[in-house]
């Protein structure tokens, strides 16, 4: 089985069309949660998501984007792009996201979808320190999480700790970069956001996970930022949001 896995949409459809149409190969779509806020089109990722994704768990945005939360604890300009999210998101879709469970949820076997961290939803894995914990008391091998935007992760082997970025070659080409998942070790992935990267990349990141080859393929995808940009200038929404695409920050 072949599982696509994405994360931190954002309510980038310009993304995410470039996403779904450059993998290949999948069976099943897995989605890390914040599908909506900042991105002008929640409503166009959303259907789409409806018409690919088997597994869905929540992410902050989604929660606040349909007012299971408030923004306290947001910056000015998230708060801004949610408020605008919810007004926008129909109410077929905003019921839907409301329903989507919180993570970590057992996707097979071995791996398991998160949001942040299989501890607690909201917690963000940076570093080492933060994925120690984590990777002991996860209850499978394998958790795939996002929340950071940041494409990598962290592994245990016996007594060897790693943490990792995928290494590329350009930032203006289609890459990707593989590594092993091999029995007996544990890990924390991140499959990058798809629609606002942070990770000084501005491609869309994505991740294809095969388990029964016992290995993750970490992507790196052009797509059209200017058309993104544009949505998000033609919906009065702040100009962070659209100039940030261009530089991956």
């Amino acid at each position: 089985m072949r599982a696509l896995i994405l994360s931190d949409i954002h309510g980038n459809v310009h993304a995410l069309e470039a996403v779904l149409q450059a993998a290949q190969g999948w069976d099943e779509l897995w989605n890390l949660g914040d599908a909506v806020g900042y991105g002008a089109n929640p409503n166009e990722v959303l259907n789409l998501l409806r018409e690919h994704a088997t597994l869905h768990v929540r992410g902050n945005h989604d929660r606040a984007c349909s007012g299971l939360t408030s923004t306290h604890g947001f910056n000015p300009v998230a708060a801004e792009a949610a408020s605008w999210t919810k007004q926008k998101l129909t109410v077929a879709n905003l019921e839907w996201i409301r329903a989507w469970p919180q993570g970590p949820i057992q996707a097979t076997i071995k791996a398991s979808c998160a949001h942040g961290s299989p501890i607690h939803e909201d917690q963000y894995i940076v570093t080492m320190r933060d994925a120690w914990g984590p990777l002991q008391k996860m209850e499978t091998p394998i958790t795939f999480f996002g929340h950071t935007h940041v494409q990598g992760g962290f592994s245990q082997h016996f007594q060897d700790w790693e943490e990792f970025r995928p290494r590329y070659a350009t930032q203006n080409d289609a890459e990707t970069w593989t590594i092993e998942l091999p029995e007996g070790s544990r890990h924390l992935l991140n499959p990058g956001s798809v629609g606002q990267p942070r990770d000084n990349d501005w491609r869309a990141a994505f991740a294809i996970y095969d388990d029964t080859a016992g290995q993750l393929t970490f992507h790196r995808i052009p797509y059209d930022v200017a058309g993104a940009q544009k949505a998000i200038r033609g919906a009065g929404l702040p100009e962070r949001l659209a100039a940030r695409l261009e530089t991956g920050r």
